[in-house]
């Protein structure tokens, strides 16, 4: 529960600061790229001026070789920053992954003791239905022994028969 609690205050904070949070993550990775772009046009360039100095055959295939591996590594700088991104998104899915887990077993904790509540009402229920009609029937039964017992004779039965009183009127305390 203190976990659940603890992770939906996270969510709360990280909903408030999420888009201030993206904005400056995305204007720091186009910064880095735009330095390593800037770079590499640099090593270009000094390439490119000292291609006419070099008269010498294998001066001008290491300079084209350099050139080549500038075109590598540019593409490689690409590629590492795509992998940087999926990176940082299957991180934030782990994390996620582990919260709404810990989210899911909270609502599921909550589920059980909402089932074990609710049977232990209905069993409870029961009981009160069955401890009612068991004193109902008791009632009744004491009922019936207390007019076998205080039957008056037949001539005066009939004429007091409209003003009985029902035992379900004396307070059960006074039984």
């Amino acid at each position: 529960q203190a976990a659940f609690a603890h992770l939906a205050l996270a969510f709360r904070c990280d909903m408030f600061t999420l888009q201030q949070r993206v904005q400056v993550e995305k204007r720091a990775r186009d910064a880095a790229e735009e330095n390593i772009q800037e770079e590499l046009g640099q090593c270009r360039a000094a390439l490119e001026r000292l291609g006419p100095s070099c008269a010498n055959v294998g001066c001008k295939e290491m300079l084209e070789q350099l050139q080549h591996n500038l075109a590598v590594l540019s593409a490689a700088v690409e590629r590492a920053t795509s992998a940087a991104e999926k990176l940082g998104a299957v991180h934030q899915e782990a994390r996620m992954s582990r919260a709404a887990e810990v989210m899911v077993q909270h609502v599921e904790n909550l589920k059980r003791h909402h089932m074990r509540e609710h049977a232990e009402l209905e069993e409870m229920k029961r009981l009160i239905q069955q401890n009612s009609r068991n004193r109902q029937l008791a009632e009744t039964q004491g009922d019936e022994k207390q007019l076998v017992r205080c039957s008056p004779p037949a001539p005066l039965l009939q004429g007091s028969a409209r003003r009985r009183v029902s035992i379900a009127v004396i307070p059960k305390q006074l039984l």
